[in-house]
């Protein structure tokens, strides 16, 4: 015959039995959550890694495209140099490229610099284009100096 104690004793045993299961369980989710967690913050890396990687390729392309044009244009028109159809050109590189601002980013000028050095353009040449397109703002011609200077 089973007295009150065993049948109380028989429940609080099954009952430490559950209540360590779901602790066990609980920790178990807990550390699952956490490795779960730590695999996410590890995509989300590697994800915002491609998009500054792709980025950066992006800038490189448009400076290239920017170099190139600009010293296609000056081969192409030295005694007759327009303006106004260059900067044309200038805005749709960078439409393709997505870059609305073309006129207020510096890389512009700098890759507009490079592009006058490959050119061959020098002395008052170079100044006269330095001028021209950067329209005498300070800052662009001095942008458009410093990819001159860099470009070998």
């Amino acid at each position: 015959m089973r007295s009150y104690s065993d049948g109380f004793n028989h429940r609080f045993f099954n009952s430490v039995i559950l209540v360590l299961s779901l602790i066990s369980a609980g920790c178990s989710f807990s550390g699952s959550s956490e490795s779960f967690s730590d695999s996410s913050e590890s995509i989300s890396d590697s994800v915002s890694s491609i998009s500054e990687s792709s980025d950066s390729d992006k800038e490189k392309q448009y400076e290239n495209e920017v170099s190139d044009y600009t010293m296609a244009y000056v081969k192409s028109s030295q005694a007759d140099a327009d303006y106004n159809s260059f900067q044309k050109g200038l805005s749709d590189i960078a439409a393709k490229m997505g870059i609305v601002n073309w006129n207020q980013d510096p890389k512009t000028y700098t890759a507009i610099g490079k592009g006058l050095k490959k050119a061959g353009i020098e002395g008052i040449s170079y100044e006269t284009y330095k001028k021209n397109i950067a329209n005498a703002d300070q800052e662009n011609m001095g942008n458009i100096q410093k990819g001159y200077e860099s470009e070998e």
